[in-house]
């Protein structure tokens, strides 16, 4: 049988036979009580000693209940101060004068007369007695155990503390005993140093010996927020594929997050249930698109009508919280100059819907936007771009149904195959821009080859989260607990 250093030295210790709590053999052995706990279950598994348990009210004496037993309690001080006859409370001298009139009043051991005291017949005779308060120290002193009403008198005087506790006591077998004759404490150590060596102190230690398979506390490194984990795995898939990263304020003009869209100011989409109006309007709009864009809404392009009604440069000028990234796109379009096509950008960004809030609705959500600028693009680059992209995000099925938006025609709804849910999962639209949108921005039409779905549901589905609300409530357990983001 191989015992461990700290677990031979405990033995060592037990070998006279002696029942000891775990806080003697800790204070007499200088070892945490842990490490005593945990060499004692190693000593018990083979047989070697035992241990005992108690539960109970556990008094420890105060500092002040010390000096009680070593020099008298207060009142019995002032019992034999006030021996001769009267004296004024002004010549009393004890350094707890207040606590020791206190008792000694409540007690009945002395009356109080214009600033005079003088110790009645009682407090004369408990001289001659062991005042209570001391008898129950020396009993606690002497581990015997008292009731809670006596321990509460000494706790009310700050004599003594108490609480309910667990007492471990350890006491070594006759097997126990008998092997302790037979071992040899050596010094433990975990490595062996040059000085160990050179001075030959090597040979009287023994290397300690690790048990691989033992329980370790749990550790939590810092990481980043789980979905800040998506949001980049999905920002490297898109730079990976040579797209440009597009960028843009959360607050956008009216303008540019639905008229240049082609959205009609008279859309749903546009009222106040769908959208965060901000209580800000831009003082104008200059930037030379909006006769361009006034013209696509209300008589359209070459080959469309356009809305046919007034469009109104008061309604672009409203602020609102972007409802979607595909304003990034449209920005971008914008701003592309001849000469820099073929391009392709893409976009991550949080968005805003007046949404009521509840385990599958929030009022914010993670948009993944994208667009490709190019003459020979086609619908079926389109459908290859999404397919390669949900490819690289794991998901080897993707299918497609179509769907009507706005500003995009031929549309479609995106839907991805979830091999561990055996199930589909809606993800969101795409489709090419129209012409109304293409050509007020960029000067003629050129196909743009455009899709914004949501990646929430990825997220949710990935990390088995059924409230959506629970991706940003920020909880540390959860945060600790959640896996890596491996997708892509």
């Amino acid at each position: 049988m191989n015992l461990q250093a700290h677990e031979a030295k405990l033995l060592k210790k037990l070998e006279d036979g002696v029942e000891r709590t775990v806080t003697e053999l800790s204070d007499e052995l200088v070892m945490d009580q842990a490490a005593v706990v945990r060499a004692s279950l190693t000593l018990n598994k083979e047989g070697l000693a035992n241990t005992t348990e108690t539960s109970g009210l556990i008094a420890t004496i105060t500092d002040e209940g010390k000096n009680a037993i070593k020099y008298g309690l207060p009142e019995t001080h002032l019992i034999n101060e006030l021996k001769p006859g009267k004296k004024s409370i002004k010549n009393i001298r004890l350094k707890n004068v207040g606590i020791a009139l206190g008792v000694t009043k409540s007690k009945g051991y002395i009356v109080i007369d214009s600033g005079f005291l003088e110790a009645t017949k009682k407090g004369l005779k408990s001289l001659e007695t062991k005042e209570n308060e001391l008898t129950l120290l020396e009993n606690i002193k002497n581990d015997e155990t008292l009731e809670k009403a006596d321990l509460d008198i000494l706790k009310s005087r700050k004599l003594a503390e108490y609480s309910f506790r667990v007492v471990r006591k350890i006491k070594a077998t006759k097997k126990g005993i008998e092997f302790a004759k037979k071992t040899d404490t050596k010094q433990e150590v975990s490595k062996l140093t040059p000085t160990m060596i050179k001075s030959g102190k090597w040979r009287d230690v023994v290397l300690r010996k690790y048990n691989v398979d033992a329980p370790v506390a749990k550790v939590y490194p810092g990481k980043r927020h789980f979905v800040a984990q998506a949001i980049e795995s999905v920002r490297k898939i898109w730079l990976e594929m040579g797209f440009k990263e597009m960028t843009g304020p959360m607050i956008q003009t009216s303008f540019w997050n639905f008229d240049a869209l082609f959205v009609p100011q008279d859309h749903p989409a546009r009222e106040m249930q769908d959208t965060f109006f901000l209580d800000l309007t831009a003082k104008k709009i200059n930037n030379g698109f909006v006769n361009s864009i006034k013209k696509a809404h209300e008589k359209g392009t070459d080959n469309s009508l356009g809305w046919q009604y007034k469009w109104s440069k008061e309604m672009a000028r409203k602020s609102v919280l972007r409802t979607h990234t595909t304003v990034l796109s449209a920005r971008t379009l914008s701003q592309i100059k001849k000469g820099e096509l073929p391009a392709k950008y893409f976009a991550i960004g949080r968005c805003f819907r007046n949404e009521s809030l509840d385990w599958k609705h929030l009022f914010e959500f993670n948009q993944v936007e994208g667009i490709v600028v190019d003459e020979n693009a086609n619908f079926r680059h389109l459908l290859g771009y999404l397919k390669e992209f949900f490819g690289k995000l794991g998901f080897e099925r993707a299918r497609f149904r179509p769907a009507y938006f706005p500003y995009t025609e031929m549309s479609l709804e995106i839907e991805v195959y979830d091999n561990r849910r055996k199930g589909w999962i809606e993800l969101g639209g795409a489709g090419i821009f129209r012409p109304e949108v293409v050509v007020p921005l960029l000067g003629k039409d050129v196909p743009v080859l455009a899709w914004g779905p949501g990646f929430d549901r990825i997220i949710m589905d990935y990390y088995k989260i059924r409230d959506i609300r629970d991706l940003y409530k920020n909880d540390v357990k959860q945060l600790r607990d959640m896996k890596q983001w491996m997708l892509g």
